[in-house]
């Protein structure tokens, strides 16, 4: 018989990596709208498989000043965007 032990272990590793995996899942969008003085863009996405959200035109928070600055209106962009402290913010850009 196996150490359930090892077994608890690689179960919870393996759940670890399926959640990291999904939390930074890439969603094509186009930047309509650039607003660095509030620290926000508005984004024309395709689905949010990661939030549960339909394709859709909204606002995202940028807290992260670099990212802001790599976005530029009408550009086609890769984004993560997750949940932080209750708002949808930009979290990676490719």
């Amino acid at each position: 018989m196996k150490n359930p032990t090892r077994i608890l272990i690689a179960a919870v590793l393996s759940i670890g990596s399926a959640y990291g995996v999904m939390a930074e899942e890439f969603t094509k969008g186009t930047v309509k709208k650039v607003d660095a003085k509030a620290k926000k863009v508005t984004l024309i996405h395709e689905e949010l498989k990661t939030l549960d959200m339909p394709a859709m035109t909204m606002v995202f928070r940028v807290e992260d000043k670099a990212l802001l600055d790599k976005l530029k209106e009408g550009a086609k962009i890769e984004f993560v965007a997750e949940r932080v402290n209750g708002k949808l913010t930009v979290t990676q850009v490719k």
